[in-house]
């Protein structure tokens, strides 16, 4: 049976409070709470790529919602959030610390100095991007319903590598489990759902994207079912951050038209479905970060911004150990991280599912931008990049934190790997420095910085001594 659905983002928060959704089958399943869940949405126009450098029909976008995601190079995105706003003199929707209540989900009443508007002109703020629990109807009490929306999703068993070894202190899941291998083979050995920090050992993504979780059922040994599976190509990545994924072009064009028939599982696949396709009415753009310097290009194109403005150092990358390096010669070890991988995907299914469907629509549009075009922005964009880390830092790449002493470059150091960073190079002049330093600037001592900008500490001058007066 064919099946339509239209979703709205809305235009004021009177209207987030209905949604009209039209679907042909499995209503009965999941509308009711889902609709109580989710507020409405306005349907927006499809995106067309700009014609080039040399035209531009259009203006820089510059209100955003950047939907920060854990441990998918999004430390690295917001990098570049943080200069250009800095830069364009935009204001931030800040939290008072450096989350917005996470794990909980985002709340209008965490973001420094909002006050509820009565009209969507008087919202102060032009970027929001710090970390949450994506909470669309609190979004848009700070955020007005015309900004640019959009995120970075990864492959979950690169994911699960950097969160086991990031969160091991932080998940009670993670810290009784010896090794992730271990904890793969038998997660429910180890987790349990609502634990304090388990949120980071299973399905981290869809968690982030706020949506709801379906009925718990018994883990499957498969992936979730894919009519159209990616296919596997070992092919270097711009982003350094493993194996990366190029679907066919039957692919793409199932992202462009829904499935002609209902799924034949019950419940859980209908549910995943309900919430990917919310998910594309709300997100104008989302990244991949296995294909992290095409996603730039994109998101540049699409904010109609330069390639300079994108540009910048990768961030809050952890330095890989040595089993990585050996696992090319040895075919065992080869097997081992196969296998580790599928059970990651298996266990993370959810997120799965959410990869794969964004990783089509990602090359589905790089398509529709043209990919010889795609590969010389790439070519370019890297190629900036490279003369600045040149020109800027000491080695001209990320070091080890031993290296770095200036504490406002030094970043903060988690879990059981070495997060890298950067030194800059002596001898620069003011204006190359103010500029290198930005670029290399860790996400927690730029919040800090873009704090005190806009909410510039009051100094209070000391009181004078009162006369006294005669009698």
């Amino acid at each position: 049976m064919a099946w339509t659905m239209r979703l709205w983002r809305p235009r004021s928060l009177g209207v987030a409070l209905g949604v009209f959704l039209t679907i042909g089958f499995g209503l009965q399943l999941l509308g009711g709470p889902f609709q109580r869940r989710f507020p409405g949405l306005q349907l927006r126009q499809s995106w067309t790529p700009s014609l080039g450098p040399s035209v531009k029909s259009c203006l820089p976008r510059q209100r955003l919602v950047f939907l920060k995601t854990h441990k998918s190079g999004s430390s690295s995105v917001l990098s570049v959030l943080h200069r250009y706003g800095d830069k364009q003199g935009l204001r931030f929707a800040l939290p008072a610390h450096y989350q917005f209540g996470y794990p909980k989900l985002f709340q209008a009443s965490k973001v420094k100095g909002y006050h509820p508007q009565s009209s969507d002109a008087k919202k102060p703020f032009h970027i929001l991007c710090h970390h949450m629990r994506f909470n669309l109807k609190e979004v848009l009490r700070v955020m007005p319903p015309d900004s640019f929306f959009f995120s970075i999703v990864r492959d979950p068993a690169a994911l699960a590598r950097s969160a086991f070894s990031y969160y091991k202190s932080t998940s009670l899941a993670f810290r009784k489990a010896p090794s992730l291998a271990a904890f793969l083979s038998n997660p429910r050995a180890f987790y349990r759902p609502g634990g304090r920090g388990n949120h980071y050992a299973r399905n981290l993504l869809w968690f982030d994207f706020g949506l709801p979780f379906p009925p718990e059922t018994r883990v499957s040994s498969h992936l979730p079912r894919d009519p159209n599976p990616l296919q596997l190509h070992a092919v270097p990545s711009g982003a350094g951050l493993g194996p990366l994924f190029q679907p066919t072009a039957t692919v793409a064009n199932s992202h462009q038209q829904p499935a002609s028939s209902a799924p034949s599982d019950s419940g859980p696949s209908s549910f995943i479905q309900w919430g990917l396709a919310w998910l594309d009415s709300v997100f104008d753009l989302v990244m991949v970060a296995e294909y992290f310097d095409e996603s730039l290009v994109l998101l540049a194109d699409a904010l109609c911004w330069g390639l300079d403005d994108v540009v910048g150092f990768m961030h809050n990358a952890q330095a890989s150990g040595s089993e990585q390096r050996l696992s090319a010669a040895n075919k065992s070890v080869v097997s081992e991280e196969q296998q580790l991988t599928a059970r990651a995907r298996a266990w993370n299914n959810l997120d799965w599912a959410l990869y794969t469907h964004f990783n089509r629509s990602l090359w589905a549009r790089i398509r529709q931008y043209g990919q010889s075009r795609l590969q010389r922005a790439v070519a370019e964009l890297r190629a900036r990049r490279e003369a600045l880390a040149k020109r800027c830092l000491m080695g001209g790449e990320a070091l080890d934190p031993k290296y770095i002493t200036d504490v406002r470059l030094r970043p903060l150091q988690f879990g059981s790997a070495k997060v890298l960073g950067y030194v800059l190079q002596s001898g620069l002049s003011q204006k190359d420095r103010e500029e290198c330093e930005r670029l290399a600037t860790p996400e927690l001592q730029y919040k800090d910085k873009l704090d005190a900008k806009q909410f510039p500490p009051t100094v209070s001058l000391p009181l004078k001594t009162p006369r006294t007066l005669p009698p």
